[in-house]
């Protein structure tokens, strides 16, 4: 045989031997083609299925990541505890004869609304809805102006109760009384709109701001006497023994669970409250100042501030609710509660004083 018919042999060997691989066997190579084609067909629907989850898979796997990233750095944008205690009001702001510690109230709705975002409402697709600390602070410093707006309508912005109580003071404090989650809607509880917290409170500052520049005109009243500064501290001092047993009753509770989600919440509330009562005592030791010099309060009302300021300053990376006696655990609602006690003492110190 010669050496070229050897070489057409081994081609159609291996031609045979392909073709059976492939799933010909022993029929023709006509046959063979078909089968293949017909193979071929019938795997065209799998193939397109697969090739379909294949660019799936990364759809799939990059939503929830997208979620997961939106609510992470929206979370860094919009969290913000302004606890700065040197916080004040530009003089230039405060009307001349008005009050320095109506216009903190009002600067205070302002930053915490206008300027910082209102978080203690967001629903569940803005990034503020999934923050903890800073709505919780919102609401303490809230809760405390709410405490003040009622003092100004009540006690500070009237003669000696016997007058009526001033409209722009009226209207302030019960928008201040307004909770601090209420959203446009909410559907669980009604189908009807309503006015979210923000928009309260908006308006709120709007009628301090009235208020103090009617009283710079002559046209309302603050009656800067002793037993009106008595009564507004003791009511203070009622309401930071509130947040001390609210304080001691969780510690009682909890104390020395190792993961205890309500703590924090319940420290930033309070140092919220503590935060709004510091700034606006500060203010008020402006507006009393002849009080305060005429009774020798100065170092009482001083260190009242400083056990404020400290209260206010402690910041942990994370809320911890050991046991007060604990050798490794700290408990950080206890020291916060000391400094809100001893604030309290201080200021009943103050109005022993006042009463003489």
């Amino acid at each position: 045989m010669a050496f070229s018919d050897r070489l057409d042999a081994m081609r159609d060997w291996l031609r045979h031997k392909w073709m059976y691989r492939k799933g010909g066997g022993g029929e023709a190579p006509g046959a063979a083609s078909a089968g293949t084609s017909g193979s071929a067909g019938a795997a065209a629907s799998p193939s397109s299925s697969r090739s379909m989850l294949g660019w799936l898979k990364p759809v799939i796997i990059l939503i929830p990541l997208a979620i997961v990233a939106y609510y992470a750095v929206g979370m860094a944008i919009v969290h913000n505890v302004d606890d700065n205690p040197d916080f004040t009001v530009p003089a230039a702001d405060i009307p001349k004869g008005g009050s320095e510690a109506v216009a903190v109230a009002a600067a205070l709705v302002d930053r915490e609304v206008n300027q910082h975002s209102w978080t203690a409402n967001d629903p569940f697709f803005q990034p503020g809805w999934a923050l903890d600390n800073m709505p919780n602070f919102q609401q303490g410093i809230i809760t405390a102006l709410g405490r003040f707006s009622f003092e100004l309508m009540d006690q500070l912005g009237r003669l000696r109760g016997s007058s009526e109580a001033d409209p722009d003071l009226a209207a302030a404090n019960g928008r201040l009384q307004y909770p601090g989650d209420v959203w446009l809607w909410n559907p669980s509880k009604s189908l009807a709109l309503k006015s979210s917290s923000e928009s309260q409170y908006r308006e709120a500052r709007e009628h301090l701001l009235a208020y103090n520049q009617r009283l710079s005109k002559g046209d309302a009243i603050f009656d800067r006497r002793a037993d009106n500064l008595m009564a507004t501290l003791d009511r203070f001092a009622a309401d930071m023994g509130s947040a001390s047993a609210a304080t001691d009753e969780h510690i009682e509770k909890n104390a020395g669970v190792w993961i205890d989600t309500r703590a924090d919440d319940l420290f930033y509330f309070n140092k919220g409250r503590l935060y709004a009562y510091y700034v606006i005592m500060k203010a008020l030791g402006d507006d009393f100042s002849q009080v305060i010099k005429e009774r020798n309060l100065e170092n009482a009302w001083g260190q009242m501030l400083a056990s404020l300021r400290q209260g206010v300053e402690l910041e942990p990376w994370v809320v911890v609710n050991g046991a007060p006696d604990a050798q490794f655990q700290p408990s950080h609602l206890a020291a916060q509660g000391f400094y809100l006690l001893r604030a309290r003492v201080q200021l009943r110190e103050i109005t022993d004083i006042l009463l003489k």
